[in-house]
């Protein structure tokens, strides 16, 4: 359990702070639960740490140059507020980063470091790659209460290590990042979404399949759960309309085909990337897993057989939100049985906390890569002093 209610909360606001209160928990044997607002607290496996860093003091924009497509800011920066810059900039984060309040009980979309740490990307995957293909360069103070860096403004590593790409989807277990420089990119002029009407899981991965290995350059491919298989086409508005008709003489097979305009085609994505088809129960689990996108129906068909779920099919097939409903369990043994036999991995994203503590949250590293994930751990954070036992730990 994190205990940190009734320990100290330590609020740096400087590069020099932190670590200066890094190597105070050194020299005194205590371990830090490094968080921004703590909007995605609840994943990943409870702590019993002994006090906290809250690094959301390390706030603002250092550098933004739109004309170059560079911006970089205090790591504990609110998403929302840089989010805003760029759009009024006409610019945007390309990798669509999730707001996950609906699913998570929380108010807050977080800040530019849990972002980063999280290392979530939306539904233009796809096209525009992960996050941290768009991570440009890290400021961060590692276990041993030494401050780092590696990149800036153009992708550059000196050190040994590609820092930015080891540092994202580390969940603040490796060091506490002060300050990120991404790239960032203009947003298109306008967006239209065909629509499938009726598809089982089988067909919409096909017809996803197809669209994606097409030529039409689809931003965003996803099964609903109300039916609708959802594909989004980006850019200028002759590009647009060319290449919708295009995919529709590509799908013909599939049957009627709609087409929602700008407007509506945003209001469905932003549902997508924030997985609003799921509900906000928090007594029922809910499942992140990354299998082949060709292969995405037959894990659905897999655990179909065996669960009552909602799911949601994005990234082509490639990326499944499951809900688990009435269940006392997270029902770790069959969505994990499922992915070995598909190949991939699975996330226990939510669920009560008597299921995250007594499951492994995240997919079970095979002992190679395992040693290797210990000992890049024991580089940056050789006392286990940072957010200890997050991601792996033994299950009893």
């Amino acid at each position: 359990m994190n205990n940190q209610e009734n320990n100290q909360i330590f609020k740096p606001t400087s590069e020099t702070q932190v670590c200066e209160m890094v190597k105070w928990v050194l020299a005194n044997n205590e371990s830090i639960d490094v968080f921004g607002t703590h909007t995605r607290r609840n994943v990943g496996k409870p702590m019993d740490t002994t006090c906290g860093l809250d690094m959301s003091g390390l706030k603002g924009v250092q550098l933004y140059e739109p004309e170059e497509l560079v911006l970089s800011a205090g790591a504990g920066s609110s998403l929302a507020e840089i989010e805003k810059l760029l759009k009024d900039n006409n610019q945007q984060f390309e990798f669509e980063p999730p707001n996950f309040s609906h699913l998570l009980g929380n108010t807050s979309s977080g800040t530019l470091g849990g972002m980063v740490a999280c290392g979530f990307a939306g539904p233009r995957r796809v096209k525009a790659g992960s996050v941290r293909d768009h991570v440009l360069g890290v400021r961060t103070v590692s276990g041993r209460g030494e401050l780092f860096k590696s990149g800036g403004r153009v992708v550059k590593n000196v050190t040994g290590y590609d820092l930015p790409k080891i540092l994202t989807s580390s969940w603040g277990t490796l060091g506490a990042m002060t300050q990120i420089t991404f790239k960032v990119l203009p947003k298109p002029e306008t967006e239209n979404t065909l629509i499938l009407l009726g598809l089982d899981s089988t067909s919409a991965n096909r017809a996803m399949t197809m669209a994606l290995g097409s030529v039409v350059d689809v931003s965003g491919a996803a099964l609903l759960p109300d039916g609708r298989t959802a594909l989004r086409l980006e850019g200028i508005k002759p590009s647009v309309k060319s290449r919708v008709e295009t995919l529709k003489k590509i799908l013909v097979e599939f049957g009627d085909i709609d087409v929602l305009q700008k407007t509506q085609s945003s209001k469905l994505w932003a549902d997508v990337r924030d997985v609003k088809a799921l509900s906000s129960n928090g007594e029922n689990a809910i499942w992140r897993i990354c299998v082949p996108p060709a292969a995405g129906a037959k894990y659905l068909e897999l655990i179909e057989q065996q669960l009552d779920v909602t799911a949601v099919m994005d990234w082509g097939g490639g990326l499944i939100w499951l809900e688990i409903h009435d269940q006392k369990t997270a029902c770790a043994a069959q969505i994990r049985s499922a992915v070995a036999k598909i190949g991939g991995h699975a996330t226990l994203f939510r669920a009560p906390e008597q299921s995250r503590a007594g499951s492994a949250v995240f997919q079970p590293q095979p002992n190679a890569l395992a040693a290797l994930t210990g000992r890049v751990k024991t580089v940056f954070d050789p006392k286990n002093i940072l957010n200890p036992g997050r991601m792996y730990e033994e299950v009893s």
